[in-house]
């Protein structure tokens, strides 16, 4: 920390964080390690989501309340009339408290911002400032627009709420790149300022809207042609028209290579608000997949996980576990490893009980939680992850090499007995023991549930037979408008009993190959519009009925 004066020791300390322009991954590492230590967090509404996931439970965020509070009037800029920003600041430092006060973008280029660091200043109350990632050169980065090219130029930015006629008149009179912050229903106004100050009508513009979020919108035009060009995307005149632009203008801004430099919006799955059907546990390594497809994933516990019934089954196989009676243990699930952990922790056991056992997992996400565990499987299938991948590497019995003939295995009470028969095949003994119970989820919220049924997902992965039905059960049927992707063929044969048409199919029986498959689907989805010359739309937003039945 770089504090600018001696601290009081009555008083605490302020963190001036810039939290960038949207995407919650251009978060600095010390932002997050300010965030995390914070007691008090006073942020921009735009960016309260973005930075509120990194600081602790109970922090304080006053900011909130104050808005929450119908009585309070409210000023154009979002501000409480009676208690602005910088009050609180102020208020908490006093207070002793560490406050963390996070702005849009770079707070360098807060001009609100830096009367409240002069305010901490006056009072000696120390304070620190972690830049963030502006705006006006985030946006354009993801919108596939360089604001300089080999031969360089000069690169001029402008806040067109602020800029007067001295400044839209040199910015027009010169070749520089304009980066030009504005509202979308001002972009005509603005391009025709810099017309006025000398530009051409005919120099290149990109206006992106909601940018390096999955809701950012990049349009091409030229300063003449920007009015008319929103005007026939259906997106001027908008009730949504004061939201927040940037507009790069210029002949060296590569706004006529958009077409190749657009990385982020030609994501195969960008915007696409995808349904995943499972646990939050089990989901995670699936949403943060998708994200990297440009997707939104939207997790719905369709299965509970429960204790068995009679636990005593469960107890006599930890205890046999500890007395030697196995020479292996075969995890099936994460659910699995989490029950005989819970099991081992009520006895005061920990992962040296496994001792002298073999043990196998099925699935990457099955071994991470054994390693978690303080556990090394000693087997993981080599190819398919399932239990007909784990039967082709799983040993016979040898009398001669193996001691003991009996396998534990811990599963949920629906499994089925490809493992327990391809096991007694192969000569071993099985205590086949049910260690967790799976029953039907909660229905999720009235919002979701129309969202499912409606077609506002514009797909849902569906991972075994058991998340269509309980789905379907808990939501209702997916609108056929849906991207329907499914794991295997009797996934998708349950999909199609329940009058769902199936779109993808995985080419193996694995969670990160069926978001592949989807991938590739969205991808060829889009290459087939930009072809046909049309517009590349969500599943979403297309009429009922208009979309070409599919395959992959």
């Amino acid at each position: 920390m770089n504090p600018t004066a001696p601290n009081h020791s009555a008083s605490g300390q302020v963190t001036f964080l810039g939290a960038g322009p949207g995407d919650p991954g251009l978060l600095t590492l010390r932002a997050v390690e300010a965030l995390a230590s914070a007691d008090v967090l006073i942020a921009d509404p735009q960016v309260l989501d973005v930075v509120r996931v990194h600081a602790r439970a109970q922090v304080d965020t006053p900011l909130q309340a104050s808005a929450d509070e119908a009585s309070i009037p409210v000023t154009s800029n979002g501000v409480s009339a009676l208690r602005d920003t910088a009050n609180l600041v102020m208020a908490a430092a006093r207070a002793g408290k560490r406050v963390v006060r996070a702005v849009t973008g770079d707070p360098g280029l807060d001009g609100y911002v830096a009367e409240e660091m002069l305010a901490c200043a006056a009072e000696g109350i120390v304070f620190e400032v972690v830049p963030g990632i502006a705006a006006a050169v985030g946006v354009p980065a993801y919108a596939g627009v360089p604001l300089r090219d080999a031969e360089g130029t000069d690169v001029r930015f402008i806040d067109a709420r602020t800029a007067d006629a001295r400044c839209w008149s040199e910015v027009g009179a010169s070749d520089a790149t304009a980066v030009v912050s504005t509202s979308l229903d001002s972009v005509a106004a603005a391009a025709g300022e810099l017309v006025s100050g000398g530009r051409k009508p005919d120099t290149p513009l990109t206006v992106t809207v909601a940018g390096t979020t999955t809701r950012q919108r990049t349009w091409t035009a030229t300063l003449g042609s920007v009015a008319q060009v929103l005007k026939a995307a259906k997106v001027l005149p908008s009730p949504d028209g004061g939201q927040p632009v940037i507009a790069v203008v210029g002949e060296r801004s590569a706004a006529a290579q958009r077409d190749r430099l657009s990385w982020f919006e030609s994501k195969p799955l960008f915007g696409w608000r995808v349904l995943v059907p499972r646990t939050k546990e089990q989901a995670a390594s699936l949403s943060d997949q998708l994200v990297s497809y440009g997707a939104v994933p939207h997790e719905v516990p369709t299965i509970a996980v429960e204790p068995p019934r009679t636990p005593q089954q469960m107890e006599r196989a930890v205890k046999g576990l500890v007395t030697g009676r196995y020479e292996w243990i075969a995890f099936t699930s994460v659910n699995a490893v989490k029950a005989v952990r819970e099991k081992f922790e009520e006895y005061g056991l920990d992962a040296r009980a496994f001792a002298g056992i073999k043990v196998a997992a099925v699935g990457e996400q099955t071994a991470k939680a054994l390693v978690a565990f303080g556990v090394k499987p000693d087997l993981v299938p080599s190819g398919e992850q399932s239990a007909a991948g784990l039967l082709e590497d799983w040993p016979p019995y040898d009398p001669v090499f193996d001691p003991i003939d009996r396998v534990f295995l811990p599963r949920a009470d629906i499994a089925t007995e490809t493992l327990v028969a391809g096991l007694i095949e192969l000569g071993w003994e099985v205590d086949d023991v049910t260690a967790y119970r799976t029953v039907r989820a909660s229905p999720p919220p009235a919002e979701t549930r129309e969202a499912i049924k409606g077609g506002g997902f514009d797909a849902v992965l569906f991972t075994s037979s058991s998340t269509v039905r309980n789905l379907v059960g808990i939501a209702g049927k997916p609108h056929n408008v849906t991207v329907i992707a499914c794991i295997g063929p009797a996934t998708a044969k349950t999909a199609e009993e329940h009058g769902l048409r199936v779109d993808v199919m995985s080419p193996e029986p694995s969670v990160h190959k069926l978001a592949e498959a989807l991938a590739d689907f969205g991808a060829a989805r889009r290459d087939a519009a930009l072809e046909a010359g049309d517009p590349v739309t969500r599943p979403s937003e297309r009429r009922p009925g208009s979309r070409r039945r599919a395959r992959s």
